[in-house]
């Protein structure tokens, strides 16, 4: 079995080594303190090596992460109690707690797998996904996203209220929860986990899994940004 390697943890513009032994843990009071925020559990992932891998393990109660590789073109879901062996050089950690979603980056310098998008633009345009968005349905998660993908580097960001992007797209708040509930229908038609309504199932929660997943899988990017300004013009 080869020796494992060290990782490099990517957080807020700030870099840490990750050493074989004792688990690295990431939460409010842990090895990677992400923030005091009172949503986020003092432990939430952890990083470890066994059986030649590095694996994150999920050990909180209440919050998932959202998992992808460096295309987003490979996307998990990391319930409470799972554990994901890291298989790429490059993985993206997306997660919410309140009305935050905060990212973060793992870097691997073993000789892992690399992905690439198997959908190829045909005419310069493109590349095409395995789900479509309206115009408008668009507009809707880029509402959501926007500080998420205004940032300059991954960290830290608010997810609006509804009232909030709804008034951003000066659309009323019936069509706004409509078109949410459409898009929603739509990607968990596809099978992306978390966005069920139903009793206990906060909304709070439902916009925060539908950013972390368009943003995590390239659904929306930052050069979707400008069509917020032109729907409002």
């Amino acid at each position: 079995m080869h020796a494992v390697r060290p990782l490099r943890v990517e957080y807020c513009g700030e870099s840490y080594t990750v050493e074989v032994g004792e688990p690295f843990t990431i939460g409010r009071e842990s090895d990677l303190t992400i923030d005091d925020n009172p949503y986020l559990h003092r432990t939430f992932l952890t990083l470890s090596s066994e059986y030649g891998l590095w694996w994150l393990s999920n050990v909180g109660q209440i919050l998932s992460a959202t998992i992808s590789d460096a295309t987003g073109s490979v996307q998990a879901w990391l319930a409470p109690g799972a554990k994901l062996p890291l298989v790429f050089q490059t993985v993206h950690v997306m997660f919410s707690a309140g009305a935050t979603t905060y990212d973060f980056t793992v870097h691997a310098e073993e000789d892992f797998y690399n992905t690439s998008l198997t959908a190829a633009p045909t005419d310069g345009g493109t590349t095409i996904l395995p789900v479509t968005l309206t115009s408008s349905q668009r507009l809707l998660v880029v509402s959501l996203a926007e500080n998420v993908l205004a940032q300059p580097a991954g960290g830290r960001a608010l997810v609006p209220s509804s009232a909030e992007a709804a008034a951003r797209l000066g659309w009323s708040m019936t069509t706004f929860n409509r078109k949410l509930d459409n898009v929603c229908e739509k990607l968990d038609r596809i099978g992306v986990d978390g966005l069920r309504g139903g009793r206990g199932k906060l909304a709070t929660n439902r916009r925060a899994r539908l950013v972390e997943y368009a943003v995590a899988t390239r659904l929306v990017s930052i050069d979707d940004l400008p069509l917020l300004d032109a729907a409002t013009e």
